[in-house]
C-alpha cells in the first residue's frame, strides 16, 4: 500500500513572490557589472564616478576604525569566507533544508567564479603593481552570502513581495555597504570596483537560487 503521509516539499530557495522583482533587478545589476567594466577596462586609476566618494589616504583611517575595516576584511579572506559558509551550511543542515545548504555552497562558488572571471577580462588594476581590482571579490562575496541568507528567511517566515524585497535588499545593502566601506578605506579598491561586485552578487544569486530550485524539483519529481 502506497503511504499517504509524504514529507511536504520543502520551500523554494527562491519565493515564488520573490521571482519576478529579483529578476529585474538581476538584469539591471548585470547591465551595470557590463557598464563598469566597459568603462574602467585597462584603467589603473580612479575614475569620475569614484571621485563621487571620499578617496582616503594613507593616514585617513586610524583606529580604532582601521581595526574595524580590517576586522570587515577578514570575513572575506579565505579563512573568514570558511567560517562563515560553513556556520551556513551547518545552520541549514540543523534545519534540515538540504536544498538551502546546496543554494549556500553553489550561490558562493559562482559568484567568487564571476568575479575571477571578469577580472582579467575588465583589466582594471589599483596601486600600479598589476593587482587586478574590479570587481570587489570581498564585497561580492558578502553581499551573495548575506543575500542567500535572506532569501531563505523569506521563503522560511512565508513573507510577501514587498516585506521579502526589502529584507533581501536589506541585508544586501548593509552587508555591501560594509564591506565596500572596508576595501576603500584599506585601500583596496576603487569605490566601482566595490559596487561592481555589489552588483555581481545581485545578478548572480537570484539566477543560481532559480536553477537549484529547478534542480531539486526535477529530482524530486523523478525520485516520485
Amino acid at each position: 500500500m502506497e503511504c499517504l503521509d509524504r514529507p511536504p516539499a520543502p520551500p523554494p530557495s527562491l519565493p515564488p513572490s520573490l521571482r519576478a522583482p529579483l529578476g529585474f533587478i538581476a538584469v539591471l545589476a548585470a547591465l551595470v557589472v557590463v557598464t563598469l567594466g566597459v568603462l574602467y577596462a585597462g584603467h589603473g586609476r580612479s575614475g569620475s564616478v569614484d571621485r563621487w566618494f571620499i578617496q582616503p589616504t594613507d593616514d585617513s583611517v586610524r583606529p580604532p576604525w582601521r581595526g574595524l575595516a580590517l576586522a570587515t576584511d577578514f570575513l572575506a579572506e579565505p579563512a573568514g569566507a570558511a567560517m562563515l559558509l560553513v556556520l551556513a551550511v551547518t545552520g541549514c543542515l540543523l534545519l534540515r533544508w538540504p536544498r538551502a545548504a546546496v543554494l549556500v555552497v553553489a550561490g558562493v562558488v559562482v559568484t567568487v567564479g564571476a568575479t575571477t572571471l571578469v577580472k582579467p577580462l575588465v583589466g582594471r588594476t589599483i596601486h600600479g603593481d598589476g593587482n587586478l581590482s574590479y570587481p570587489s571579490g570581498h564585497t561580492a562575496f558578502l553581499t551573495a552570502l548575506a543575500l542567500m541568507v535572506a532569501l531563505l528567511a523569506a521563503g522560511r517566515l512565508g513573507l510577501g513581495r514587498a516585506a521579502g524585497v526589502l529584507l533581501v535588499l536589506g541585508a544586501a545593502l548593509v552587508t555591501g555597504a560594509a564591506m565596500g566601506w572596508a576595501q576603500v578605506s584599506l585601500g583596496a579598491h576603487y569605490p566601482t570596483d566595490v559596487l561592481g561586485g555589489w552588483c555581481t552578487a545581485l545578478a548572480v544569486v537570484p539566477a543560481t537560487a532559480w536553477l537549484v530550485d529547478l534542480a531539486a524539483d526535477a529530482l524530486r519529481r523523478k525520485r516520485r
